[in-house]
């Protein structure tokens, strides 16, 4: 197999076999099921695996503007990154618009595609200077990278490992960062931290509807904390400072131990209201037959939620328009979604994620709990869904939703 379009084939042959013997799948599952065949957890990681072993070994190293071939230290493209802080060994997709940061990735598929993720201490700053970002950051390796319609790049970014950044250049026609390997030390024993840790995961994941692969953590992984730590942090709604607190923490114990203490932290409860208002978003899939619930049935279920109709209206929308919308795009029929009468919606990634965002939304304004308002606010970084921009046609913007729901009050009963 030369490279993911090899696979794709293999998905889309794989795909119509199953079709000649009524048995229909979609093409993300498609893609899923040839990963697993292939032995690995998910299409995102296989893709990535691909990637990177197609390309020649005199193209992993990346040459300075001298010309000279460079180690592991040195100058690499830069891409400074606002609201997110990544880990090693995840596979992540980021949207660019910056023009200093284009032109880095650019740069970057002409070498070696290897990038510095510098994380912004203020994700307010537009153009970021060496006094902006934090000191470690990550070292990854670019995917895929592709260009939308409106002049951005959508890039996929498999995090490496942890680097400290020794100098942001932020004053050339793009960004550039001066690194040295950060040093985290050899792997040691922690059997029993990791052991509390993983059984505190379960809990947590099986709480928020987590799905990890099958057979993790891998004995390999079981005897690395910082690894275990790492992969856990990914899962986790955790506020950002908290994140760049585990990037930043880089004994493998010690980060292995924060992981395990945030994760003994009371969880944060639905209010009633909103309870209620994600059963009938759940509800609202199932009844249609779709696969899946999403941020389209969510919206919809949030338009008779007394919280979040409470921020739209504040926010000027029309919720009869709104919910006509997103009546028509539900009831399109899109193949993708359709499952047998009487099959269960499960929450989309999207959905959860929202979730997540949400939860964190509560943990920065101190509420007792999390509310649609809450939800509405944690919608809007998901850009490229219909519903996020169903409330941009309304003019509700992230900024003004955050603002609405920082000045109300807290939780409905």
């Amino acid at each position: 197999m030369r490279d993911f379009r090899d696979a794709k084939v293999m998905a889309q042959t794989l795909r119509e076999s199953l079709t000649t013997r009524t048995v229909t799948i979609t093409h993300s599952e498609s893609l899923e099921l040839v990963s697993r065949m292939l032995g690995i957890a998910d299409w995102n990681t296989l893709s990535a695996l691909l990637e990177v072993d197609r390309r020649p070994a005199a193209g992993r190293a990346a040459v300075s503007p001298a010309g000279r071939e460079r180690t592991d230290a040195g100058r690499y493209p830069a891409v400074p990154i606002r609201d997110f802080v990544p880990f090693p060994m995840a596979v992540f997709p980021l949207f660019i618009g910056r023009e200093k940061t284009k032109a880095a990735l650019h740069t970057a598929f002409k070498t070696g595609r290897e990038v510095v993720l510098a994380i912004q201490k203020d994700a307010g700053i537009v153009e970021p200077g060496p006094q902006d970002v934090h000191e470690i950051g990550l070292l990854g390796q670019l995917v895929e990278l592709e260009q939308n319609e409106d002049g951005s790049l959508r890039i996929v970014v498999e995090g490496r490992r942890r680097v400290a950044i020794r100098r942001f250049v932020a004053d050339m026609d793009s960004y550039q960062a001066d690194v040295e390997d950060a040093g985290e030390g050899p792997v040691v024993e922690a059997t029993e931290l990791v052991q509390s840790t993983l059984e505190r995961f379960e809990r947590y994941a099986a709480a928020n509807d987590i799905r990890m692969p099958k057979g993790w953590p891998s004995p390999e992984h079981a005897r690395d904390p910082g690894r275990i730590a790492d992969v856990i942090a990914m899962h986790v709604a955790l506020p950002l400072k908290d994140r760049q607190g585990l990037l930043a923490t880089l004994d493998p114990v010690a980060r292995l131990q924060h992981v395990h203490d945030l994760l003994g932290s009371p969880s944060i409860p639905m209010s009633p209201a909103f309870e209620a208002t994600r059963r009938r978003a759940m509800a609202s899939a199932t009844q249609r037959n779709h696969r899946y619930a999403t941020l389209e049935h969510l919206l919809l279920a949030l338009i008779d939620d007394a919280d979040a109709s409470a921020v739209l209206r504040a926010c000027n929308a029309d919720l009869a328009a709104l919910k006509v919308d997103l009546l028509g795009f539900l009831g399109s029929e899109r193949e993708n979604l359709f499952v047998e009468p009487g099959t269960e919606a499960r929450p989309s990634p999207a959905f959860r994620r929202v979730g997540h965002r949400a939860q964190l939304n509560v943990r920065e304004l101190r509420r007792a709990a999390v509310t649609g308002a809450n939800v509405l606010v944690g919608m809007f970084p998901e850009t490229r869904s219909p519903a996020a921009q169903l409330l941009d046609k309304q003019g509700v913007s992230a900024g003004q939703a955050a603002d609405v729901v920082a000045h109300s009050g807290g939780t409905s009963a």
